[in-house]
Formats: structure tokens, sequence, C-alpha cells
């Protein structure tokens, strides 16, 4: 009879846990705009769904015009939000190792420097350029326990519509660890 209660015991644990990881979505009301989240490890992630418009109107009154915006406006962007509420130690991260993956094939995030050189070559002004760097989610950043964070956007390069998985990596004093976004959708 004991035995059967400590495998009972850890199978619930084991739920538990895992219960401790599943991620969430929510819908904005107004917007229609989605949000997948979830809490890995003391560490809290998510994407929500940045609707073109949104990101058109955000760069227009920051001195982009909208032919000159539109290619990063329809290239599936989301809201980011990486916080260490109480992971074991600092962490760190480098998003462009964040695997993306769309029907088992591997995709790379567009990296920030890439979208600023494009964009600068596209005759954009020096400060809407500037302006957009500062709004990106930092490509790289370290965050104490507590609740440090940051949010920012990240293009995925997708096109709308696109269901795809992402999983963010960070470290803490070298330690890896990962939490994982499933079928997250780009918006229409």
């Amino acid at each position: 009879m004991k035995t059967i209660t400590i495998v009972s015991i850890l199978v619930l644990s084991s739920f538990s846990s895992y219960a401790d990881v599943s991620q969430t979505r929510r819908v904005d009301s107004v917007t229609g705009a989605k949000t997948w989240e979830i809490q890995v490890d003391g560490v809290f992630f998510s994407l929500t769904q940045l609707l073109p418009d949104q990101v058109r109107a955000f760069y227009v009154n920051r001195g982009f015009t909208l032919a000159q915006i539109e290619p990063y406006a329809s290239s599936c962007v989301y809201m980011t939000v990486l916080r260490n509420d109480n992971a074991p130690g600092v962490i760190h991260y480098v998003s462009g190792n964040w695997p993306v993956s769309v029907n088992g094939r591997h995709y790379e995030l567009v990296p920030v420097n890439q979208w600023v050189e494009r964009l600068s070559g596209s005759g954009v002004k020096k400060s809407a350029v500037i302006a957009f760097r500062w709004a990106q989610f930092p490509p790289e950043q370290e965050y104490r326990p507590g609740g440090d964070w940051n949010q920012g956007m990240l293009s995925m390069g997708l096109s709308a519509g696109s269901l795809f998985d992402i999983t963010a990596k960070w470290d803490v004093a070298g330690k890896e660890y990962r939490a994982r976004l499933k079928e997250v959708q780009c918006a229409e």
C-alpha cells in the first residue's frame, strides 16, 4: 500500500509541475489581438500580436512613411516581454538564439540590426531609425531576480496568419533554461 501511495504522490507532483509550465492564451476584447504567455523556472515570457495597422500608426507617428515601414509592419510583429520573477539568479539571453519553427522547419528571427540597415537604406530620417531601434526588444540583455524585465517589438519575419512555435532560451550562470510557446499565430 505504501508503494502505491509513493507512486501516486510522484505522479501527482509531476502533473502539478507540468501545469506550472503550461502556456495560456488571451484575446483582447477591443482589438482582437492574441497573447501567448508562459512561466518557466521563475521567468515569464509572452508574445502579444501587434496588428499591422498598429505598427504602421506607431511608426508613421515617428517619422516613417507608410511605404518605408510596410515591410516591417507586415513581418509578423509581437510585443515581447521577458521578466525574471524568481529565477535562481541573473538571467542572460540572446534573442538571436531563439529558434522559431513552422511545420517542423526552423527559422531565425529577423535581427534588429538587419531591420535598421534596411530602413536606413530606404531614406528614413535618422531620428525615425533611432525611434525604431529603441522600440525593439533588446537583442541581448540580463535581468535580475525580483521582477527585472523589458518589453519591445520583435519581428518573426513570417507572413500574416502563419502558425509557429518559438523557444526563448536564457542562462543562469551558464546553465541553459527554455520556455516554449506553441501554435502562436501571426496577426492577419
